[in-house]
């Protein structure tokens, strides 16, 4: 009996003790290509089009986020790659800006 209960016991604490272990993928923006960006193999067009409001509004110290304009500039941006998929991504969004 009391080895059953430390069985269980143990059992339970390991249960609980055990934490799923959370995956951390870190992408370096200036190495993605325009093809990676169009395709979305890097991860999803709306996120990178996100961080890259974000980078350029920090850039100007500008702490608002025009959700229209992140979509028109999204949809220039995907417009522009489609012809320059070898283009890095970064290179793009300043020929875009310009």
């Amino acid at each position: 009996m009391v080895q059953t209960r430390a069985t269980v016991l143990g059992a339970f604490a390991a249960v609980l003790l055990a934490v799923p272990a959370k995956a951390q993928v870190l992408v370096d923006v200036s190495k993605i290509s325009c093809d990676q960006y169009i395709t979305q193999r890097i991860t999803h067009m709306q996120t990178v089009n996100v961080w890259l409001a974000g980078f350029y509004a920090g850039r100007r110290n500008n702490p608002v986020v025009d959700t229209q304009a992140l979509n028109r500039n999204g949809n220039k941006l995907s417009r522009f790659c489609e012809s320059h998929r070898e283009m890095p991504l970064l290179d793009a969004v300043e020929a875009n800006t310009k």
